[in-house]
Order: structure tokens, then C-alpha cells, then sequence
């Protein structure tokens, strides 16, 4: 089986299912891009991690990781094996003690997962093929937001966090981190992000 690799491009509200979100993953060298639509918990353990935050208590897949860790478990890579009936089928190729093993998951908690061990995550041509599609992230009305860029992160024009100094942000990211609001302290993150530009 020949496995293409995956990149995380970002993560949107999803606008078919009410209360859900699409991940989407972009082909490595190509212009296809797969929707997977996740739940919110699954979501923000996805965005806890592209954001850089750090929960004050381990969150289910920190925890998932510092158990590997503590048995000498290195996860490997992710691989999205089946699509069938809309549903994405992953695995994860972990390895112990020399010896290999795969392991059934969830989409969502593999993509989860991949980005806390920093592992590849890969599918096959059969899937790129039945799901891939391409989208021009060059229209600024995409709701899709490229976590790639960097130097323009896709926000409203005005932040409501505009108004507060720098050392309020701080006080207040480190509260949103303490309340588990990582939404809230990754908008303030963001300003704080823009102001150093």
C-alpha cells in the first residue's frame, strides 16, 4: 500500500453538522484536502495543541502520551486506512521494545495524538480519491482557518482584547489556561501574537 502524506491545515466550525467541526488535512505534495468532521472535545484537543497552549492539568491525549512515554511506547505514525459510509478509519502504528503494533482509533484521536508525539500522519490514494477535494484558500470569505500562516492568522479585523495592555493579556491568558477556556486564551494569544509583528 502506498501511504501520501498528510498535513494538518487547519480547522473550521463545520458548516454542515450544528455543534461540530471539519479538520482538515492537505495531500503533502498536491491541492487535495480532506474534511473529516470531529466533535468539539476532539476539536479543541486538536487546537490545544496547534496553538501552543499548555492546560494547567493534562488533558485525555497528554495523558494518553505520558503514559506511552513512561512504558517506552513511541507512537510512529497515523495512518487513515478506510473511508466507509463517511467515516474515517485510522490506526496507529506504535512500537515497543523493538517490537511493532497497530492500533485501532478514531480519526480524530489519532490526528490528536500524532501532533502531541510530532508523528506523520498518512492515508492512501483510494481515500485522497473518494474524499479529496481542492479548496482556494486565497478567498479571505473561506471559513477554513491555514494554520500554516503564520504571519496572517484568520481573525476579525478588530479583537475584542484590543483595548487591554499587554500585561492585562498576560493576566488574563494565564486565567482563560487556569478556567480551561483555551478558546478564549487562544484569541487572546493571537492578539498578543499581532502586536509583536
Amino acid at each position: 500500500m502506498h501511504k501520501i502524506r498528510l498535513n494538518i491545515l487547519g480547522l473550521s466550525v463545520s458548516q454542515t453538522q450544528s455543534g461540530a467541526y471539519a479538520l482538515v488535512l492537505a495531500e503533502e505534495n498536491g491541492e487535495r484536502r480532506i474534511p473529516i468532521i470531529i466533535g468539539p472535545v476532539e476539536a479543541q484537543a486538536i487546537a490545544i495543541q496547534l496553538e501552543g497552549l499548555k492546560p494547567p492539568r493534562p488533558l485525555t491525549h497528554d495523558l494518553i502520551k505520558n503514559m506511552a512515554m513512561a512504558f517506552n511506547i513511541a507512537l510512529l505514525e497515523v495512518t487513515i486506512y478506510k473511508l466507509e459510509e463517511g467515516i474515517f478509519y485510522s490506526e496507529l502504528l506504535c512500537e515497543m521494545d523493538g517490537k511493532e503494533i497497530k492500533i485501532d482509533s478514531r480519526t480524530s484521536d489519532a490526528v490528536a495524538l500524532a501532533l502531541r508525539f510530532r508523528c506523520p500522519i498518512y492515508t492512501t490514494e483510494d481515500i485522497l480519491k473518494k474524499s479529496g477535494i481542492i479548496l482556494d484558500l486565497e478567498d479571505e470569505e473561506s471559513p477554513v482557518r491555514n494554520i500554516t500562516d503564520t504571519d496572517e492568522p484568520y481573525e476579525p479585523t478588530t479583537s475584542t482584547y484590543s483595548q487591554y495592555s499587554e500585561k492585562e493579556l498576560n493576566d488574563m491568558i494565564n486565567e482563560a489556561i487556569q478556567n480551561e477556556d483555551y478558546e478564549k486564551a487562544s484569541k487572546i494569544r493571537d492578539e498578543l501574537k499581532k502586536r509583536k509583528k
